[in-house]
C-alpha cells in the first residue's frame, strides 16, 4: 500500500451499523466498504472515552502510556504519532475534524483543520438561512441543562442544511486533501463528530426513523439502583427519540464517509490505498437504562472495525478473534511497508487478509481511569476491576 486514510466515528457503537446486524440503520457506503475489505467483530476500544481512545491509536499504546487518561488531558507533546512516525518516510499529513488533542499543536501532521476552520469558512461563506417554521435543536449544552436536550429527544436538526454542514465541510477537505496529494505518499486521519450527542444531522435528514420503531433495549430491574439521576426521569418516548436521533447521525455520519470513498476511487488510488474506519468506542442507547460510553458493557467497549486493503476483497471478510485498537498503527505500518513505531503494545492485522486461520490475542483490555476501572477480556471470560466508594 502507498497511502493510508483513517476515519473516525465518534461515540460510534457497533450494533448501529447494517454489516453489524442491523436491518433497520441506513448505512449502505460503510455497508458496501465492509464488503470489500475486513469486519473485526470483537474490536475493542482501550478505552470507552473519546481521548483517551484516540490518543491511543494515535501512539499504538495502552492509555495509560500513551499520556491520555483523563477527557481533558492534554497530549504530550513529546509522544510520537503515526504522523510523527510516517513523516520520516516522506509521508504528507494532515488530520482534519475531531482530534482531541486539547491542546493548540499538530502532533506531527503537516495540515490540521478543525471545528475553528468551519466557523471561519462560514463567515465567509454564509450558509442558506433556515425557515423559521423548522424547528432545530437548541445549543448543546452537555450537563447544563436537561438530558432531554442534549440528548436531542426531539430528534431535531440542526442549524444547517447539508451543504452548510461540519460533517460535509469536513468530507469536503478530506476529498480535497486526496486530491491534491494524490502524487504523493499520504497519511489522511479524518475524524468526525457524529454521532457523539447532540447526534447532529443536517434539516434534509429530519423525520429518517420513526421513533416507535427503533430497537428499544429495556434493561432490567438490577439495572434502577445504578442508574444516573440524569437519566432516570426520561420517558419511553424521550428515550425512543434519543434513539432515533442517535440512528439519523449515523446515516449522515455513512453519506460523508461515502463522498470520501468516492473521492478515493474517483483520483484512482482505491488499489494504493488502504482504508480503516473505526468508532472511537461504543454507546449505550437504553442499554441498562443509560445514554452514555465510560462502562466495560460490551455495547460501549466495542466498535466497529472495518479495514480495506486495496481493491483486493480477502477471502474471509468477517473475523470474529478478539482485537484492539492499539492494533491500528502496527496494522498501517505493516500495509506500508515501513518500520514499526518503537514501544508498540499492538500487533498488526495484515495476517488476517492473507491467512484463513489466524491467532492473534488471548485477551483483549481496556481502561477508564477516571473512574479508576480496567477491564481484561478473553474468549471465555471478561474480568472488570472497579474501586468502591463505600460510605461510612
Amino acid at each position: 500500500m502507498r497511502n493510508v486514510v483513517v476515519i473516525v466515528g465518534d461515540d460510534h457503537a457497533n450494533y448501529t451499523l447494517g454489516s453489524y446486524g442491523n436491518a433497520l440503520i441506513q448505512t449502505p457506503n460503510l455497508d458496501k466498504f465492509a464488503e470489500q475489505g475486513v469486519r473485526f467483530l470483537n474490536a475493542y476500544a482501550n478505552a470507552p472515552m473519546c481521548s483517551a481512545s484516540r490518543q491511543s491509536v494515535q501512539t499504538g499504546q495502552y492509555p495509560h502510556a500513551a499520556g491520555v487518561t483523563l477527557l481533558f488531558t492534554s497530549f504530550p507533546e513529546e509522544k510520537i504519532t503515526i504522523a510523527d512516525h510516517l513523516s520520516q518516510y516522506g509521508f504528507k499529513s494532515a488530520i482534519i475534524g475531531k482530534n482531541h488533542f486539547n491542546n493548540g499543536l499538530n502532533h506531527g501532521y503537516d495540515v490540521k483543520i478543525e471545528r475553528r476552520d468551519y466557523f471561519q469558512y462560514l463567515e465567509e461563506n454564509p450558509p442558506q438561512k433556515v425557515p423559521d417554521s423548522i424547528k432545530v435543536r437548541p445549543q448543546w449544552k452537555p450537563f447544563s441543562d436537561h438530558s432531554r436536550i442534549w440528548l436531542n429527544a426531539e430528534a431535531r436538526p440542526g442549524d444547517k442544511f447539508d451543504k452548510d454542514d461540519i460533517g460535509t465541510y469536513y468530507a469536503n477537505k478530506a476529498v480535497e486533501f486526496i486530491r491534491e496529494n494524490k502524487e504523493n505518499r499520504f497519511l489522511l486521519w479524518l475524524g468526525f463528530h457524529e454521532p457523539h450527542s447532540p447526534f447532529n444531522f443536517p434539516i434534509e435528514y429530519t423525520g429518517s426513523f420513526d421513533p416507535a420503531k427503533v430497537p428499544f433495549p429495556t434493561g432490567g430491574p438490577e439495572d434502577d439502583e445504578f442508574i444516573p439521576l440524569v437519566f432516570k426521569d426520561l420517558s419511553e418516548e424521550e428515550r425512543k427519540g434519543i434513539i432515533s436521533a442517535y440512528y439519523t447521525s449515523v446515516k449522515y455520519l455513512d453519506k460523508n464517509i461515502g463522498m470520501v470513498l468516492n473521492g478515493i476511487q474517483e483520483t484512482g488510488l482505491e488499489d494504493s490505498t488502504l482504508v480503516v474506519y473505526f468508532g472511537d468506542h461504543g454507546y449505550l442507547l437504553n442499554h441498562h437504562k443509560r445514554f452514555e460510553k465510560h462502562m466495560m458493557w460490551e455495547e460501549a467497549v466495542t466498535a466497529p472495525l472495518i479495514i480495506r486493503s486495496g481493491s483486493q476483497i480477502p477471502a474471509i471478510l468477517n473475523r470474529e478473534n478478539l482485537v484492539e485498537f492499539v492494533d491500528i498503527a502496527p496494522t498501517i505500518m505493516d500495509f506500508l511497508n515501513v518500520p514499526p513505531m518503537i514501544n508498540q503494545h499492538g500487533k498488526s492485522l495484515k495476517p488476517f487478509f492473507e491467512k484463513e486461520k489466524v491467532d492473534h490475542k488471548e485477551y483483549v483490555f481496556s481502561e477508564f481511569l477516571a473512574d479508576n476501572k480496567a477491564m481484561i477480556k478473553n474468549e471465555k471470560w471478561k474480568y472488570i476491576f472497579v474501586t468502591l466508594y463505600l460510605e461510612n
